[in-house]
């Protein structure tokens, strides 16, 4: 790998890292001279100067023990995991089938813990790390027809505070980041199992005044900070604090957005 990286530049691992966050992520950290490894699904990629790039599928265990022998090889360490790689996903209860719930919990909750598993141990050798899991405000709170997705970012919150502890005595920092809605290709990954709520994701993804740039910039200030919960924008701190210190607001918010929910299926004569 890039033998001309400043010295004591951190080197790093990006899951999902050619496009959206993950991309903005890997374009940050190299703008100031970090070793960075891009991985994502595709054979080759187009990656910023000074990364590299492997192909990895998160659901694969071949795949993480090749990005964990090439970083052995090209990196002789790693100090930062970032688990990125993700879909979106939503839909009512009864619409969504037993495939979506499976290919959503192997990408959004198992990927994240299979790159913990395959790197901590390198991180315990070392006596260092640090793993930052990209969930999603919908992993601390929970509006309705959004099970599976808020089913899988709440395992990587809880994924991520459990391994805080264990990880502490080794040295091992984690954080998790928890943003809101902001502009991405993420709508993309929606997996038409309910149309209409497919609909709404997709406008509020594209109608966000954030894009992937300015969240990046954000999360990198705060792993520099080590921080653990990350919530990097507006939106997500007013729904977090919302839920712990005005749950009854909380509670009629959430109530609405289901009240809108059966007014529209019952509008669409229950076939939306």
């Amino acid at each position: 790998m890039d033998d001309d990286a400043r010295p004591g530049a951190r080197r790093v691992l990006i899951t999902g890292g050619a496009s959206g966050l993950g991309a903005a992520l890997a374009a940050r950290l190299t703008a100031r001279g970090e070793r960075v490894l891009v991985t994502d699904l595709a054979a080759d990629a187009e990656v910023p100067a000074g990364a590299v790039y492997q192909r990895l599928d998160v659901t694969s265990e071949d795949d993480w023990r090749a990005a964990l022998d090439r970083v052995r090889d090209g990196f002789g360490d790693l100090d930062v995991l970032v688990n990125n790689a993700g879909i979106a996903a939503g839909g009512r209860i009864d619409r969504l089938s037993a495939d979506h719930w499976r290919r959503v919990l192997d990408i959004n909750v198992l990927g994240a813990v299979t790159g913990c598993r395959t790197f901590v141990p390198l991180f315990k050798e070392q006596g260092s790390g640090h793993l930052v899991n990209i969930a999603s405000a919908a992993g601390l709170v929970h509006p309705p027809a959004m099970t599976s997705y808020d089913a899988g970012k709440a395992a990587v919150v809880a994924l991520s505070e459990s391994l805080r502890w264990e990880l502490a005595p080794w040295g091992i920092d984690v954080s998790v980041v928890c943003p809101s809605f902001f502009r991405t290709n993420l709508a993309a990954s929606l997996g038409g199992d309910d149309p209409m709520m497919d609909t709404v994701a997709t406008r509020l993804i594209e109608g966000s005044k954030l894009g992937a740039d300015q969240i990046a910039e954000r999360v990198v200030r705060a792993v520099d900070a080590r921080r653990f919960l990350i919530l990097p924008d507006r939106n997500a701190r007013i729904a977090f604090w919302t839920k712990r210190l005005a749950r009854r607001l909380y509670d009629r918010q959430m109530l609405g957005m289901g009240a809108r929910i059966h007014a529209a299926e019952q509008q669409d004569g229950a076939t939306a």
